[in-house]
């Protein structure tokens, strides 16, 4: 690696502290800069690093021009005994979530399940970064979220962009590591598109499309005027596959909310769904866990095509990374401090040193 792009390591609580001083210092109150910054480390750390502290810098110009705001709560429209619909005010995504599962939660432990719908909230982060803790709990928990104000994704056999990539993730318990799952209805994302495009990488196979629907392996052509797209998840072959998620978590988000891309565009933020399951509720934990935990078994112990690449279960590469960089630090992607560094020495916090 070149001495431009190889990664130094950082402590996990330093970068930490380093983000929640700029957050702090942009006017965010201390508990939800606490969060925010939380959640963009757990990005990094489980290795979605296109969605972790890469995003800091992106947050901070929202909070200068307002589009971002500092200040809550969040607006109740709507909530019987289970359900909620929240406006979000266009507050910080990762606040947002993590309030509504703190609302959902024990819920769902009283009624079995409980969800919330969001509209109006800014960006979530990586959604991935939500899912450990609620399912080490016991809890099956699913957010959705889609960005009525973007649209990059075509559906299946059209050119013009409809969608985000609208993710979609899911943890539940086993009786070792919670499986969790995070994928998109598309074949790549926005974040992924850009740095693949800056870089001069071309992807593995035609995930997009030019204007005049020609699929392609190269990502400038979503930069282009006009526009290409991103395919759905599925590719040319099975791409109504992607297409029809990619319509499921519209309903879920913006059909739920009540809000999405029927409405006029209000810049980068997200419409968002959250649910949380109890299967105590149902049949047991005991009892959910005997059965995730042998379909886990089987698909480890699933003979693999390559026998130098066994078969993983979705999360568990994630949580590898996540304790290997707690222990030797997080290995940043080297666009993130210097995105940082002006505004840092405006404001008189001093970087982290690499370890």
């Amino acid at each position: 690696m070149s001495a431009t792009t190889e990664r130094q390591r950082f402590r996990a609580h330093e970068i930490q502290a380093y983000a929640n001083a700029l957050l702090e210092a942009s006017g965010l109150s201390a508990d939800i800069a606490r969060e925010v910054a939380e959640v963009l480390l757990e990005g990094d750390l489980l290795g979605h690093d296109t969605h972790g502290l890469h995003l800091l810098a992106g947050y901070l110009r929202e909070l200068d021009s307002g589009t971002m705001t500092r200040k809550g709560p969040q607006r109740v429209l709507t909530e019987r005994s289970v359900v909620a619909t929240w406006d979000g005010e266009r507050m910080p995504g990762p606040w947002l979530v993590r309030e509504a599962i703190r609302w959902a939660t024990p819920r769902a432990r009283e009624h079995g399940q409980a969800s919330v719908a969001i509209r109006r909230s800014h960006h979530i982060a990586c959604l991935a970064a939500y899912l450990e803790a609620p399912a080490r709990d016991g809890l099956v928990v699913m957010v959705s979220s889609s960005d009525p104000a973007v649209a990059s994704v075509a559906p299946y056999g059209g050119t013009t962009a409809v969608f985000t990539p609208n993710p979609i993730a899911a943890g539940f318990p086993t009786e070792g590591d919670p499986v969790m799952i995070d994928i998109s209805a598309s074949i790549t994302t926005n974040g992924m598109s850009a740095r693949m495009r800056d870089a001069g990488e071309l992807g593995r196979h035609d995930w997009w499309l030019d204007a005049a629907g020609h699929p392609t392996r190269d990502p400038a052509v979503l930069f282009e005027k006009p526009p290409g797209t991103i395919l759905p998840l599925g590719g040319l072959d099975a791409g109504h596959k992607g297409y029809g998620l990619a319509l499921l978590i519209e309903a879920l988000t913006g059909g739920l909310a009540g809000h999405g891309r029927a409405d006029p565009a209000e810049g980068w933020g997200a419409t968002v769904h959250v649910q949380l399951i109890d299967p105590s509720a149902f049949s047991g934990l005991e009892a959910f866990r005997r059965q995730t935990e042998h379909v886990a078994r089987a698909c480890r112990e699933s003979t693999p095509r390559n026998v130098e690449a066994p078969v993983r279960l979705p999360g568990e590469r994630g949580l590898a990374r996540k304790r290997e960089q707690l222990e030797h630090g997080v290995a940043l992607h080297p666009a993130i401090l210097p995105s940082l560094a002006a505004r840092a020495e405006r404001a008189g916090i001093r970087a982290p040193a690499p370890v």
